[in-house]
């Protein structure tokens, strides 16, 4: 098997091409989409291509310091990207920081134990397996966060009423609250189980897809697949419950009452 086809700017010009086509459609139907696509477009390339230099400067540096320094910028990155996404999300420092440390708390732990006790590389922090595996689990674990937690916030906000009569009837505001973590853990949840139950019958997940066409033998790039969608799963669950835990906690006082003015009542523009 060969090594891998590379690509050139040409190549790339095409799929382009279908993005604009897609961002011409929408701007005629009057979808108001065709903005923000052609800027995902466009800090894709340039993020991407800015990575692909850095990743080439960490595989042949091989310096933790730079490994953690990169880590650090993508949990950043990560936490602010959480917070862009939410409707109602928390005033202040709690709109960053609910998401940012529990993908710290998730995310890090379980890629560190992947690499210490299941990929075992050489050294440990190796940038070419810590980087990517990171990257996938925040990834994944900001967008099940950010559902969670719009879901939560959202819900607050519609149902206050009602909150507030559990809570006039003796309910503790764990209790009042229940209702609405669930139905967020779920839609925390859901795309990964989807993702999981998909997996192999009606698609190929990207690591496995990129493996296979860089000549991994076929069962090798399944088994690196299977580990990372159930570390995916894992850290998306952890961090979407500590998330939903913290948030719902922000919601309440000391003296348990309903705090919704502790959210930005401004939600973003569509």
């Amino acid at each position: 098997m060969g090594g891998v086809i590379a690509l050139n700017p040409w190549d790339l010009s095409w799929a382009a091409l279908l993005v604009l086509l897609l961002a011409g459609l929408t701007h005629w139907q009057g979808l108001n989409l065709a903005r923000p696509l052609l800027i995902a477009a466009l800090r894709t390339t340039v993020q991407l291509s800015l990575v692909g230099l850095v990743l080439k400067a960490l595989f042949g540096a091989l310096e933790p310091g730079w490994v953690a320094l990169m880590a650090g910028v993508m949990l950043a990155a990560a936490g602010w990207e959480v917070r862009a996404r939410q409707k109602r999300r928390f005033a202040g420092w709690w709109g960053y920081g609910v998401g940012a440390l529990s993908m710290f708390l998730s995310s890090f732990s379980v890629t560190v134990l992947a690499l210490l006790a299941i990929i075992a590389p050489d050294p440990w922090f190796a940038p070419q397996y810590a980087i990517p595996l990171l990257g996938m689990m925040l990834g994944n674990t900001m967008n099940s966060i950010a559902l969670g937690m719009d879901r939560l916030t959202g819900e607050a906000w519609r149902d206050r009423a009602a909150i507030e009569a559990r809570l006039c009837m003796g309910q503790s505001w764990q209790e009042a609250i229940a209702p609405l973590r669930r139905e967020a853990m779920r839609t925390s949840l859901t795309p990964m189980i989807n993702a999981m139950s998909a997996a192999g019958l009606i698609s190929l997940p990207g690591m496995m897809t990129g493996q296979i066409l860089g000549g991994t033998p076929p069962l090798v790039a399944v088994n690196y697949q299977i580990l990372i969608m159930f570390m995916i799963t894992a850290g998306t669950g952890f961090g979407s419950m500590v998330a939903l835990r913290l948030g719902a906690g922000r919601l309440f006082d000391a003296r348990q009452r309903l705090r919704l003015d502790r959210l930005d009542h401004l939600e973003k523009a569509a």
